[in-house]
């Protein structure tokens, strides 16, 4: 009778260790995902600053040259980036537009160009993307670090190869941004 009780016990807990391991692997999956996202928001983002690189290109030369060494200098966001990554990027993107913007204030024929205004126009939809997106992934890591950090999932979560995730910060500099048009 005791063995069996003893066996019941042990097959429950395996049955939670598996369960729990599911659980954490899709909780982890989210935040791949969310991260994949927001890499692919922020190429989409560079792509829509290259165009506009592309149009400041007729007005101001030496920009040109200067912003096209920082992107070259971007790297692409992929599920083993960090938050670390991905802050610098955004970081990238936001000096970038911004001497985008410098040469666009002053050529006002630029400012006004049609594709110029279009351009800038996809830069914010892929902005508030990656807003978006930034906050599914906050929340998915919210998600799995409490999950890791209760009783009794915390006994088995760093056996299990499940640790805390960093969160995606917002950049003092970006709380505080003024509009780009």
């Amino acid at each position: 009778m005791v063995y069996l009780f003893m066996g019941i016990i042990i097959v429950f807990t395996l049955l939670w260790i598996v369960s729990t391991q599911r659980k954490l692997v899709i909780m982890d999956e989210n935040i791949n995902n969310s991260l994949s996202q927001i890499g692919v928001h922020l190429s989409s983002r560079w792509d829509a600053l290259n165009a506009l690189l592309e149009l400041t290109k007729k007005y101001a030369e030496y920009e040109y040259e200067t912003l096209t060494e920082t992107i070259k200098a971007r790297r692409a966001i992929t599920k083993t980036s960090s938050a670390e990554d991905v802050v610098g990027q955004e970081n990238m993107i936001t000096e970038a537009l911004g001497k985008i913007m410098a040469v666009a204030e002053d050529y006002p024929e630029l400012k006004a160009d049609q594709s110029f205004l279009r351009t800038m126009d996809a830069v914010d939809q892929y902005e508030n993307m990656v807003r978006t997106s930034r906050l599914i992934y906050n929340d998915s890591v919210t998600k799995l670090n409490r999950s890791i950090r209760l009783f009794p999932t915390l006994i088995f979560s760093g056996v299990l190869g499940f640790h805390k995730r960093d969160y995606l910060e917002a950049d003092e500099s970006k709380t505080n941004m003024p509009s780009m048009r």
